[in-house]
């Protein structure tokens, strides 16, 4: 069974657009990220998804229950970090967490243990009123609630603002620890190393649609890759206009372009140039979400 699938889910802000058409399947057990940039539709998926706000049209299930007849029960498995955290400034973070444990069909004083243990892992002070913690603390209070009660499924949307690089990684290893355990996640960013790090496949949405999904790894051992090149003397820009290159910049004797396509057509073009040093390189993840986004272009 799936975690998360929808069918042509589809929202409107009045005539604006959110998501169209969105199909997805998120397997049970997978930390699957979702990445696109803002505007893309990532939130809007995400609160759909929850009941936080109505469909247009279309279908969902979480668990394979149906997202309209069945929230209550669906937010009862799931843990949900907005990227913006909002909270009554004036208690205290411990009796916040008290009160969010207070949502669940759990018990409580297990909740609030688990709370506690995972403030001392991110080194936040529980006594603190809310109202005194930095932007990145407070993002902090959002991840120990989000997790506290061992939802079975937990959506983060850009979860990792704010947050120093030592957290960040300790977040990971959480979400990881998580996981093992049977938990799936959904990890929506526009923070592309970091799904490369984290999830076993990656969907890429643009304008409320996606456009690919594919593992981690198929993506990375693509056919783009990038060619960096010096010559002896400076070329022709003409001489680039092979199909399939992008990206391309030249400057004095170097040239630097991605490049998707057969090896044979780019190995006959290096062999008419005279060549001082030539590298080709696996290009990150970021380089092939704007590869698929100029493409789509």
């Amino acid at each position: 069974m799936n975690a998360i699938e929808t069918s042509k889910l589809t929202k409107y802000y009045g005539k604006s657009r959110g998501i169209v058409d969105l199909d997805m399947a998120v397997g049970e057990g997978e930390i699957y990220g979702f990445i696109g940039p803002n505007g893309a539709g990532k939130s809007t998926t995400i609160r759909t998804l929850l009941g936080l706000i109505h469909l247009t049209s279309g279908s969902a299930t979480v668990f394979g229950k149906d997202i309209v007849t069945s929230g209550p029960e669906i937010r009862q498995e799931v843990g949900y970090l907005p990227s913006e955290v909002f909270y009554y400034d004036d208690m205290r973070a411990i009796d916040l967490l008290r009160y969010s444990a207070s949502f669940y069909d759990r018990d409580v004083k297990q909740t609030e243990a688990r709370a506690r243990e995972l403030a001392e892992r991110f080194d936040l002070d529980l006594k603190r009123k809310i109202d005194d913690l930095s932007y990145g603390n407070k993002k902090k209070v959002g991840i120990i609630q989000g997790l506290a009660h061992k939802p079975k499924l937990i959506m983060l949307d850009e979860p990792t603002g704010g947050l120093d690089p030592l957290i960040q990684q300790e977040f990971f290893h959480l979400l990881r620890e998580e996981n093992a355990e049977g938990a799936t996640v959904l990890f929506s960013s526009h923070i592309l190393s970091e799904v490369q790090k984290l999830c076993d496949r990656v969907a890429i949405i643009k304008d409320g649609s996606i456009i690919r999904v594919d593992e981690i790894k198929t993506l990375l051992e693509t056919a783009t890759k990038r060619f960096k090149l010096d010559l002896v003397s400076a070329p022709d820009p003409s001489m680039f206009t092979l199909s399939g290159v992008t990206d391309l910049a030249i400057s004095n004797h170097s040239v630097d372009f991605l490049f998707h396509g057969r090896l044979n057509d780019m190995t006959k073009l290096l062999a008419g140039l005279d060549l001082v040093d030539l590298q080709v390189i696996e290009p990150d993840l970021e380089e092939i979400f704007l590869h698929y986004y100029q493409k789509e272009e």
